[in-house]
């Protein structure tokens, strides 16, 4: 099958990349190198066609969808911060390339696409676990940004006929998590300070939680999309189904890096949700998902990776 990847580059497109070309796909990519990196793709990229665009541009997302039968839409600035920061800039990024790219992939009779999303949609609802059902209450413009792209995917399924999916993930870590990246994730910040002997920073007391998800489960998720039956646009959650509070993952951060359990405090962030956690039922139903990697075995190869990468670093700057 002929796929696009959008944001292929970055940390999550890579991986999904990597792994349909495993699978015998023909793959092309479309990033705007903004945070992404053709590092990410040096194992793969003998096999992957390559294009620099921006999502949001009619013209690039014409260009990128020719000859493709399906689409996963990566490509974002995935930030809460940011978008507080900068919300017309996310909103370009985040919310006009995901109409721009379903335009696109309508007009070239694109079958499939598939989305994504964020946990963040559900914003401060107190319930857990978050099931696909609630009121999504968004409290960032990421957030919104992400919902809206949500109800147009909802929309071209049913007035165009795309099969959509979109896929809520939540708290996505792993290996090629950017640590130096305003949009890099609690683990990858944690990890990182760990390993140059700094103090990591928590914002607010460390007693929010978060259903930390490994990249691989992600990886997995998407691919099942690709052949999964009956999309309709409806949201799908992609969580590993366990909620680890932030204070006791830098415990065990600390403990697998050999460092001190430490921490400086700082505000809470505007926008950010207290705890989360998912339900995975409907994933498990229409997709056949079961997290493959848990928290530990996450962990595990996330730290190793930047263990590695701290060598290189140390090496070259030697």
């Amino acid at each position: 099958m002929k796929i696009l990847v959008t944001g292929g580059a970055g940390f999550i497109g890579s991986h999904i990349v990597e792994a349909l070309v495993r699978r015998g796909h023909r793959v092309r990519v479309i990033d705007n190198f903004f945070s992404g990196h053709r590092g990410n793709l040096a194992a793969v990229k003998a096999d992957v066609e390559i294009l620099r665009g921006d999502c949001a541009d009619p013209a690039a997302a014409r260009r990128s969808v020719r000859g493709i039968e399906a689409v996963f839409h990566e490509g974002a600035i995935p930030s809460v911060a940011r978008s507080v920061a900068e919300p017309l800039r996310c909103h370009r990024a985040n919310g006009t390339a995901t109409l721009t790219m379903l335009l696109a992939a309508r007009d070239a009779g694109v079958r499939r696409f598939i989305y994504a999303s964020s946990s963040s949609v559900y914003g401060d609802t107190p319930t857990l676990p978050k099931r696909e059902t609630m009121e999504p209450r968004p409290l960032s413009p990421y957030a919104a940004e992400k919902l809206s792209g949500e109800h147009y995917l909802r929309i071209f399924h049913r007035l165009f006929g795309l099969e959509t999916l979109s896929l809520r993930y939540f708290n996505i870590f792993g290996p090629r998590q950017d640590p130096s990246s305003p949009y890099s994730g609690v683990i990858s910040r944690f990890t990182t300070a760990l390993l140059a002997g700094q103090t990591p920073v928590i914002y607010g007391d460390g007693q929010q939680s978060r259903d930390f998800t490994y990249v691989g489960n992600v990886v997995d998720a998407n691919l099942r999309a690709l052949t999964a039956r009956g999309l309709d646009g409806e949201p799908v959650n992609v969580a590993a189904g366990r909620r680890v509070v932030l204070r006791a993952l830098l415990s065990a951060l600390a403990r697998e890096l050999g460092r001190p359990d430490e921490a400086r405090h700082e505000p809470a962030r505007a926008g950010d949700v207290k705890h989360s956690l998912a339900d995975v039922s409907r994933a498990r139903r229409l997709l056949g998902y079961r997290p493959r990697w848990d928290l530990e075995g996450g962990l595990k190869k996330t730290t190793a990776w930047y263990r590695e990468s701290h060598r290189l670093r140390d090496r070259r700057s030697g």
